[in-house]
């Protein structure tokens, strides 16, 4: 997508309203996460507004986090407890903390957001880097068949139509990048507005795959937080990954 930028496509006007509408996931999210924080210190790569963080905190945990927007830290800060989450600024694929975690985890498709296979397998390194030895590191994400039709490159949906607003889905697929061009407009009797995001997807196999460059192999793996079994009907997944020497 001409002139998208990764980096500045989560600014204030996203991260002013990015809590607005919960997923409904949360409460399962993190007590999952607790089984493999197993009481010990934790990082979220991507943080952003700490949609998952704060309640993991709130458990008991103490939680870092990395994220590349400073608005959705300025977000974060605004929110009970956000002012006792230790955040660093930059790149999930390369930042460190320097700090080694007994859990490291990215949720909601995040490593799309990493354009290049290269930048997402430092990610995966990245994380490596930061666990413990007997730490985990948990991700999810969508299936890309559960968003792309096999033999169509684009697409238009309709996520909302009401009376006075419609809500788009435009997007194009390109298979031979993996990227997916994708803009939400918003059509009102005030004007149309644009969100915009690229995002690069990847299968679960390619996943293990990175995993297993960076030292690290699958541990499990899930269609949901609730622990669903994983199938070829599955349209999301929670994979849980741990140091390639663990048995």
């Amino acid at each position: 997508m001409e002139g998208f930028d990764p980096a500045s496509s989560f600014g204030p006007e996203v991260a002013t309203h990015y809590d607005d509408h919960p997923r409904g996931d949360e409460e399962a999210a993190v007590a999952f996460l607790l089984e493999y924080a197993r009481g010990r210190r934790a990082l979220e790569f991507a943080i952003g507004t700490g949609r998952i963080a704060l309640p993991l905190a709130a458990k008991g945990i103490q939680v870092d986090g990395i994220e590349l927007s400073t608005h959705m830290v300025e977000r974060l800060r605004t929110r009970p407890g956000g002012d006792q989450i230790n955040v660093t600024i930059g790149d999930m694929s390369v930042a460190t903390t320097g700090h080694r975690y007994g859990l490291v985890y990215l949720v909601f498709n995040t490593i799309f957001n990493l354009l290049t296979v290269d930048d997402q397998i430092h990610c995966f390194e990245n994380a490596a880097r930061h666990l413990a030895a007997d730490g985990y590191f948990v991700v999810e994400t969508a299936v890309p068949h559960a968003w792309i039709t096999p033999g169509k490159t684009d697409y238009v949906r309709a996520e909302h139509v009401g009376m006075k607003t419609v809500v788009l889905d435009v997007a194009r697929y390109d298979p031979v990048t993996q990227l997916l061009e994708e803009n939400h407009l918003c059509l009102t009797t005030g004007g149309i507005t644009m969100n915009p995001i690229v995002c690069r997807l990847i299968t679960p196999g390619e996943m293990d795959l990175m995993a297993r460059i960076a030292g690290m192999q699958l541990i499990e793996r899930f269609a949901s937080w609730q622990r669903t079994a994983f199938d070829a009907h599955s349209s999301a997944h929670i994979s849980v990954y741990g140091r390639a020497t663990m048995s």
